[in-house]
């Protein structure tokens, strides 16, 4: 689990079709201080997170394919939380 600010999303006409109906951010890992740390990563989203937005995301490969009820996603980050 890693705490992230949103700074985009993205559209896609032609994506995976466990992908059809969720939200696709561009979230920006941070470290404690606050400064960014490493590249910017695809995460889905179903907590209506907006840009700017700090959130945490997590690569747990098996939570995310419950959370999309799919075994054969190529998803790796997900939102699972809105930090306070």
């Amino acid at each position: 689990m890693n705490l992230g600010r949103v700074i985009g999303q993205a559209t896609s006409t032609v994506k995976h079709p466990t992908m059809d109906g969720w939200r696709l951010l561009v979230v920006q890992p941070v470290n404690n201080a606050g400064d960014d740390d490493g590249d910017p990563v695809m995460s889905i989203d179903d907590l209506g997170a907006g840009r700017g937005d700090m959130v945490l995301i997590s690569s747990d490969g098996k939570a995310v394919r419950e959370m999309m009820k799919s075994n054969n996603t190529p998803v790796r980050w997900a939102v699972i939380g809105l930090a306070d």
